[in-house]
Parts: C-alpha cells; structure tokens; sequence
C-alpha cells in the first residue's frame, strides 16, 4: 500500500524531526533501567515506535496512529507500566483529527474509545496481579472514565481545529469568488464604455468626415467646421479610450462618469455630424438624481444616438426624457428611421444590459415608419 505524506514545508519537517528526537532522548532516559536486558529491550522498542509515530505526526497521521497502536501493543506485552512517553498517544489521537484523511479521522475517533476500554483495562489487571477483585470495581468504572476523557479530549480538540481550518479556507475561497467575480464585472463596464466611447465618436467623425468631402469644393468653410468636429471629437475619444485603459492597469481607481450636466455636450457632438435632434426634459427632475441612474441613462442615450446616426435614413431624431419621483423614462425615436438596428446588435444588447443592472427595462424595436428605443430606470435601485 503506498502512503501519501502531507505537504509540509521544509522548516516544518525539520522541527518535527528534531522535537521528536529531543523526545525520543529523553523517553530513553526515562524508561531503560541499567541491568535489565529484557526490559530495556522493550524499552528500547517501545520508545522507538513512540518516538516514530510523533515524529510522522503531521506528515502522515494514519501511520502515526499504527505506530502508536504498535507501540501501546509493545508497551502491554512487555508488561511496562505507563509512562510520559504514552504523552504520544494524544498528540496522535489529535493529529488524526486535525489533518488525517476522511478515513484517518473516524479511525482516530474509534481509536478513542478502544484505547480508553484497552487502557483502563491493563491498567486495572496490572494493578491487582492480573485477577479482576470485586472490590475495585470503582477504580475500574473511574480509570475507565478518566481515560476515556482525556482520550475524546484530545480527538475533539483536533476535530475543532479541523473544522475551524476548513470555515477559514472555505472563506477565503469565497472572497477570491467574489473579488474575481467583482473585477469580472468591472472588466465587463469598461468593455462597454469603450464600445460606447469608441463606437459615438467613431460615428460622429465618419459623418463629419462624409459631409466634408462633399462639401469641400463648394463650401470651405463647412468642410474647415468639419474637421474641427472631427479634431475635438476625436481628442476627446482619445482621453476617454486613455482613462479607461488606466482603468484596467488600476481597477481601484475609478475615473469621472458622466452625468446629466454632458448631455449637452453630448447633444451638441451628435448635431454637428448633422443630425436635426430634439430634445424635451418633461417634467424635469425633483432632486439630484442617483450617479449610476445618470450614467445608466447616459451611456444608453449615447448608443441609442449613435445608432440613429450610423443607421437612420432621416437625420431627425427626438429625445424625450420624463423625471418621475420614482423612476425615468427615455424615449429616442428616430423619426422615419429607414434601416434600424438589429434588436441582436451589440449596441442594443449593451443598452439593455445597462437598463437591467440599474435595475429597468428597455425595448428597441421599429413603430410605424420609426425606430423606437425606451428605456425605463427606476430612482434609486441598485447598480
């Protein structure tokens, strides 16, 4: 049968090899008696098996535990009295909880209560000669209870320990759950803003860049207007793309989100690529609404604008936003629409995934001749 050892480190081995041969010196003190050969043959075996099974203690409880079961078998058919050298059998009686396999632990814990009745019962027949006397039935009852005791005590004593490494990993192994669960999710948000970032601004300048091409021979000063939405659009582009990559280098450090107050910038970047927008706030909201309720609406407004852009025929869009006291409505139609997105689309996936992790609905699909998003967030839910 092959015997597996505990991993342990190197310092551990070595304190266990030399406590155990400090012990073992001193038990040879202890238990040989100068002139009796046959006893110290006994001995010299019984300390020997002892002294191996503290030694392997923590490397390999179950085989502690048959040395020490060969060693109280020695120690019994030598006839030794016991000793501090028998202080071995607790420490394995706890190892064997503490650290013993599956198998290992029950075997310790039968141990406990056969070692106590074994005990109890050379302890008493040593006493008396090796006839049972009626009269020490006390003692018996007593040393059987005193041994069984101390025997349980050192098995429970292991168990406890064994149960509190186990809460401690399995705690640990929870928070590294949700430390990668968290930086999955927030790997997850910074995907989506650059899809957001990159995907606006890259709408914005292409339109920019269309209309200045054609304009360029007829009107300089349009196409001259062009590139410069195109320049600051694309800067702005370029800081958002840097702060969000220093995001993934720093994930604690959160950088600035947007909120109601860009939407005019926002407005303004989407009316420069030529798009006739309209935007109503009806009713306008009571209080400063919660910051993920302002990106959760931002960042769905931005791809909601930059699909009318990329895909609609007519460049007339209306924005309606509705602040009631416990949620906001928003509503983005691209007013006859033409070619609307897939409702499969990432962009469209992305803006529901950011209605549904502020805790709202959103639908996008054509109506009549238009295309239609709206999005529902309640104030104050959860990010």
């Amino acid at each position: 049968m092959r015997i597996t050892l505990r991993p342990l480190l190197r310092y551990q081995r070595t304190v266990d090899l030399v406590v155990a041969g400090v012990f073992g010196l001193f038990s040879i003190v202890i238990e040989v008696e100068p002139g009796d050969v046959g006893g110290n043959l006994g001995a010299f075996l019984f300390v020997g098996l002892m002294t191996a099974a503290f030694a392997f203690r923590r490397l390999q409880p179950g085989l502690a535990l048959f040395l020490a079961w060969v060693g109280a078998c020695v120690q019994m058919a030598f006839l030794r009295d016991p000793s501090p050298t028998d202080v071995v059998v607790f420490v394995v009686l706890y190892v064997t909880a503490a650290y013993g396999s599956r198998r290992v632990f029950w075997a310790g814990f039968a141990s406990a209560f056969v070692g106590a009745g074994v005990a109890s019962a050379y302890v008493v027949l040593r006493g008396v000669d090796g006839v049972i006397n009626p009269n020490s039935l006390f003692a018996v009852l007593a040393v059987l209870l005193a041994s069984g005791f101390a025997f349980v005590l050192a098995w429970v004593t292991g168990a406890l320990v064994r149960t509190a490494r186990r809460a401690a990993a399995n705690a640990a192994a929870q928070r590294a759950a949700e430390e990668a669960t968290i930086a999955e999710q927030e790997r997850v948000r910074i995907a989506r803003d650059m899809h957001d970032v990159v995907a606006h601004s890259l709408a914005v300048v292409i339109a920019q860049a269309d209309g200045a091409r054609y304009a360029a021979a007829q009107d300089p000063e349009a196409a001259t207007q062009a590139l410069s939405t195109i320049s600051t659009t694309a800067r702005a582009a370029l800081s958002d793309v840097r702060l969000l990559l220093q995001q993934l280098r720093h994930s604690q450090a959160d950088g600035p989100q947007p909120t109601l107050a860009d939407l005019e910038v926002l407005y303004a970047q989407v009316r420069a690529a030529g798009v006739d927008l309209q935007a109503t706030v009806d009713p306008a909201p009571d209080a400063e609404p919660p910051a993920t309720v302002q990106l959760a609406l931002y960042r769905i407004l931005q791809e909601a604008l930059t699909n009318a852009l990329r895909h609609g025929a007519d460049r007339r869009v209306a924005v309606q936003i509705a602040w009631h006291p416990d949620r906001v409505e928003l509503t983005v139609r691209n007013l006859r629409g033409g070619a609307a997105p897939s409702t499969g689309g990432h962009g469209v996936i992305g803006m529901r995934e950011r209605a549904q992790l502020a805790g709202g609905t959103l639908s996008a699909q054509p109506e009549a001749d238009d295309f239609v998003v709206r999005a529902m967030l309640p104030i104050g839910a959860p990010s």
